[in-house]
This record gives structure tokens, C-alpha cells and sequence, in this order.
């Protein structure tokens, strides 16, 4: 199918539009990209905090994404919050025949230190989904958790747990930095053949609410441009820092406030 560059994205909603699928909305249409969706769970949260979660159904998540592959299709697809396992597990069986690119985020806490996805999805998430992934998305917290380790604590130490991952099936992992100490932030986009870095000052905000959630989106809304992983994560990568140095202009609720996805759009 020709025309625009179709993105399905699967994740939970955040009521307070900085992070889960709102994000990811944002940042497929910065990116030019036609976003649908099928959503996983209900959040009421703002930039303080998560004050309820509501898991949907597995049979109707899978059935959100049933009725957009049979009709729209989809160039790449992007995963995010999960919320249980079940659900991990009827979203690995509704993809099992998509042949588009997917960008797994292991959303496991939000901003706040809340909790996303129960302690037994994990496991399905590494079984069931993290094998079928063209990209994983871990910030470092995040890859420890999967493998069960301490975080990293330098760029040697980042890249081996991405070469770790990769043993556990993924094609290709981005250990994000931005949890890292210093005033350089460097992701290290860990492959087979090699490993990429992408390095930025470390700003000042704590405006930064749906960091993870915009970045996988971005490179998955270049993925399904047809541009080839290195330059997506590239691209989005130098459009996620403009979105963190523009996010102060937002002045967004009282805590952790979004990025600006729309930073070259908007006056």
C-alpha cells in the first residue's frame, strides 16, 4: 500500500497528555507519520505522579490491533506499556504474522517512581515479545531489570548488558543515558556488527516527562519512512534534545512537565 507512512502504536494512555500514547501520538505526527493506535490501559496521571491504572482486556487490545492490520496496515509498529502479562502475551499473538519493523520500550516505571507493568509481565515481555523486536528501548534502569542485574555505571558497562539483550533476542538495543551521571548524555545503539553513539549535552529541567516513550516513537515513525535504523535513531535522537530544550516553554503542571514535541513547529 502506498501513501503516507502508517504507524501502529500500542501502548497505555497518560490522562495528563505528556507520556504513553499521547506522547507517541505527538511525536509520529512531528515526524510526519500517520499514528494509529491500540490501547492497552487507562492511567489517571499528571506530571506529579500516577493516581490509577486500569488494564484493558487482552481479547480487546488484540482486537484494537487486528482491526487496524486488516484495513490500515502498518510500516512499523511501536509497543510501550503493557501493564500485565497477559496482555504482553495476546499483543505478541496479534503480531505474530506483521511483517513491520517493531520498537519495543520496556515501559516498567513512570517518571514519578510508579509502577507500569506488573512483576510477571516481565518475563513475558522478555519470552514473548523482546525476541520479536527490531529494536529494544531500555533506559538503564530498565535494561538491569531485564536482566537482572545493577545498572550500568559506565559505557563499557552499558554496551556489554546491550550485547546481553541482544542475547536474549532482540536484533538491536539503544541503552539510553539519560539516567547516567555527568554532563554528557551518550545513548549507545548496540548491534551485532556494531555499536553507535549518540552523544548531547546533559540539560537543565525537569521538564521531561514522556522522554522514552517520544524517542521510540520518533525512531519508529522514521522506521517506517524505510530509513535505516542508525539514521532513525540519528534523527530522532537530535529532535528528542530540541524537544527537551524547548519543553520549559510549555510550562506544563506543577512536576515533571512533557517535552515539546511540536518545538519546530510551533512559534
Amino acid at each position: 500500500m502506498g501513501g503516507i507512512p502508517r504507524l501502529l502504536i500500542v501502548a497505555g494512555s497518560d490522562s495528563g497528555g505528556g507520556a504513553g500514547i499521547q506522547a507517541d501520538l505527538k511525536s509520529a505526527s512531528a515526524h510526519g507519520v500517520y499514528a494509529t493506535t491500540a490501547l492497552t490501559a487507562i492511567t489517571a496521571q499528571n506530571t506529579v505522579g500516577v493516581q490509577a491504572v486500569q488494564v484493558l482486556p487482552p481479547d480487546l487490545v488484540a482486537a484494537q490491533i487486528a482491526s487496524v492490520l486488516d484495513d490500515i496496515g502498518a510500516d512499523a509498529v511501536k509497543i510501550g506499556m503493557l501493564g500485565s502479562a497477559e496482555v504482553t502475551m495476546a499483543v505478541a499473538r496479534a503480531l505474530a504474522k506483521a511483517t513491520a519493523p517493531v520498537v519495543l520500550d520496556p515501559v516498567m516505571v513512570a517518571k514519578s517512581g510508579d509502577a507500569l507493568l506488573a512483576p510477571e509481565a516481565e518475563q513475558a515481555l522478555c519470552t514473548h515479545l523482546l525476541p520479536r523486536a527490531a529494536l529494544l528501548t531500555p533506559n538503564l534502569p530498565e535494561a538491569a531489570r531485564l536482566l537482572g542485574t545493577a545498572p550500568a555505571r559506565s559505557l563499557p558497562e552499558a554496551e556489554a548488558q546491550g550485547h546481553a539483550l541482544l542475547a536474549l533476542g532482540a536484533a538491536a538495543v539503544l541503552m539510553k543515558g539519560g539516567h547516567a551521571s555527568g554532563t554528557t548524555c551518550t545513548d549507545l545503539l548496540v548491534t551485532p556488527q556494531r555499536t553507535h553513539s549518540f552523544s548531547a549535552p546533559r540539560q537543565t529541567t525537569r521538564n521531561t516527562h514522556g522522554t522514552g516513550c517520544s524517542y521510540a516513537s520518533a525512531i519508529a515513525a522514521e522506521l517506517a519512512k524505510g530509513v535505516a535504523l542508525p539514521e532513525a535513531v540519528a534523527r530522532a535522537h537530535g529532535w528528542l534534545q530540541g524537544a527537551i530544550r524547548a519543553a520549559d516553554r510549555l510550562e506544563i503542571g506543577a512536576g515533571h512537565g512533557p517535552v515539546h514535541h511540536f518545538h519546530e513547529v510551533w512559534p
